[in-house]
């Protein structure tokens, strides 16, 4: 019999778009079989009975009896032995089945991961986000985003600019929330999504500065704390210093916009942060807020996205929620 004198090296399901087919590797032959009579054989199999199988496959018994027929000539074996009460599988029958209806216990699982995929039942969005964009949009509309489908897993992860765009790049992530500044590559996409006002801010030790609107150039004289060098922020602060004829020499460089209240309590000099990261009152949190003669100009934050990558169903409806909620303005 087949099942005695064939070794079996692989059985694979392949959907192909016009005649899904499956493949039967053996030393000694190789078969092309159809999947729609693998297909019948496991409802047969599965309901012992010819006439059940046709009803779960909206078909009709003469034509899985012919299937069936067909399959046992092809594989030259009985897979069925047929009696007035019934089918029951052969030996080898119940060999097939346990190949078979692994097989298709895959199949309904990943159509039934596709199916919870599509109404956001479940999914996975990666997003890499710079400290400062977290400060904008992002965050109020991943709260929207997590009320509508609170079964999507979200992976936040932070990043500078170069590095969120090189996340985006690698395929680390589906989509970056980053300030402008740095160089894109022409494989990514960017969109403005959002505005973010920065403001400068000291510790108890500086609050000579707090009395009155201040001067870039008095702003200068003090120790400044900065973003490590290469970063957009870094970029931003010594191009802005620059056009004010000012040098820009940060006394303190920090990794991440986060690490700046921290650095600015223990009053090692004046940070610069979005207005949003403000909590209470100086007093409580001894962080106070510097007024400019003329205001930081506010920072654009983009949303990158490879060209050439598709954005699963998750990733797309954030990405959605993220334009919708952006500024009526022309994208990058």
């Amino acid at each position: 019999m087949l099942f005695s004198s064939v070794k079996f090296y692989a059985v694979r399901f392949l959907a192909a778009a016009q005649n899904p087919t499956y493949f039967l590797f053996s030393e000694e032959l190789a078969m092309n079989i159809s999947y729609d009579s693998y297909r019948i054989f496991y409802y047969a199999a599965k309901y012992k009975s010819f006439s059940q199988a046709a009803a779960a496959l909206y078909s009709n018994q003469p034509n899985v009896t012919r299937t069936i027929h067909r399959l046992e000539a092809e594989l030259c074996c009985p897979l069925f032995s047929r009696s007035p009460q019934g089918v029951k599988l052969t030996p080898e029958g119940e060999k097939l089945y346990a190949h078979i209806a692994a097989a298709f216990a895959e199949i309904e699982a990943g159509e039934d991961e596709l199916r919870a995929d599509q109404s956001l039942q479940s999914g996975v969005v990666h997003i890499a986000a710079s400290g400062l964009a977290l400060r904008g949009c992002l965050l109020r509309v991943l709260a929207q985003y997590r009320k509508v489908y609170p079964h999507v897993r979200i992976c936040l992860t932070n990043h500078t600019t170069p590095n969120g765009l090189a996340a985006v790049q690698n395929g680390l992530a589906d989509f970056a929330i980053l300030a402008e500044g740095a160089s894109v590559p022409d494989s990514l996409t960017a969109q403005k999504i959002d505005e973010i006002q920065e403001i400068p801010i000291c510790g108890p030790a500086f609050l000579e500065l707090t009395e009155e609107p201040v001067s870039l150039k008095r702003l200068a004289d003090y120790p400044i704390i900065s973003l490590t060098e290469g970063t957009s922020s870094h970029d931003f602060y010594a191009e802005l210093f620059l056009r004010h004829g000012l040098s820009f020499s940060p006394d303190v460089e920090v990794e991440t916009t986060a690490q700046v209240p921290p650095v600015v309590q223990s009053d090692l000099g004046v940070g610069f942060v979005p207005r949003e990261m403000l909590y209470g009152t100086p007093e409580a949190s001894g962080i106070y807020p510097i007024m400019l003669e003329e205001p930081i100009p506010a920072r654009s934050v983009f949303l990158f996205q490879r060209k050439t990558q598709p954005l699963s169903i998750a990733a797309k409806k954030l990405r959605q929620m993220l334009l919708e909620d952006a500024p009526q303005e022309s994208g990058k």
